[in-house]
């Protein structure tokens, strides 16, 4: 048995009941299990909530503080949109699909939100919009649903979800560069975690 020093009595590590790294994306099997999850249980904000952070590709922080204009022109859902990326302050365009303007749509009725409000409102009196602290509960959620850890995935997942497909059916790292508004390429590389099994399954492909 080993001797409790000064050095490591008491001491919990930081990650303590944590998975570190990268926070793996959902697959297409489990973002369909997901919307008929939410569906069934008429969870008609996070149905809108979870379609537009898979389309959108943001960072919580910039999900969250969506306003109903960023996303609609008048009376209608935009099929595009763009916005301020507020840790790097460089604006990045995304798509919405048709799906998710639906989703939105019928939440923006039902909530009765006007132009200049948040998306997102929160329900708590002294936040105009829900937190991205909240935003981790909601997708914690969302995976446990499903029947899969909330500790293994995270609002990253959400982020990371779209580009990854993207990337896996075209191998196209400048378009997932743009869409995730990364300055540097090497960070869309890290970002995605392209695996050394990317790299042969390219070279094994390219004859000399």
């Amino acid at each position: 048995m080993d001797a409790i020093t000064p050095s490591n009595q008491g001491h919990v590590p930081w990650n303590k009941g944590k998975l570190t790294g990268q926070k793996p994306p959902l697959k297409l099997k489990e973002i369909w299990a997901i919307r008929i999850h939410l569906q069934l249980d008429h969870e008609i904000r996070d149905m809108a909530m979870f379609n537009l952070a898979i389309d959108s590709k943001l960072r919580g922080c910039d999900l969250v503080a969506l306003k109903v204009r960023d996303v609609m022109h008048g009376n209608q859902l935009a099929p595009r949109a763009m916005v301020m990326q507020h840790k790097t302050q460089r604006p990045v365009q995304f798509e919405i699909t048709e799906p998710t303007r639906v989703a939105i749509s019928v939440w923006i009725a039902k909530a009765g939100l006007k132009s200049d409000q948040y998306l997102f409102p929160s329900r708590i009196h002294d936040s105009p919009h829900i937190s991205t602290r909240q935003y981790a509960r909601i997708v914690d959620r969302w995976v446990a649903s499903i029947g899969l850890d909330p500790i293994a995935y995270g609002t990253h997942t959400m982020r990371r979800t779209k580009a990854t497909l993207i990337y896996k059916r075209t191998k196209n790292l400048r378009a997932v560069q743009l869409l995730l508004g990364h300055k540097k390429l090497e960070s869309t590389v890290r970002y995605l975690g392209i695996e050394v099994d990317d790299a042969l399954e390219i070279s094994e492909q390219t004859e000399i």
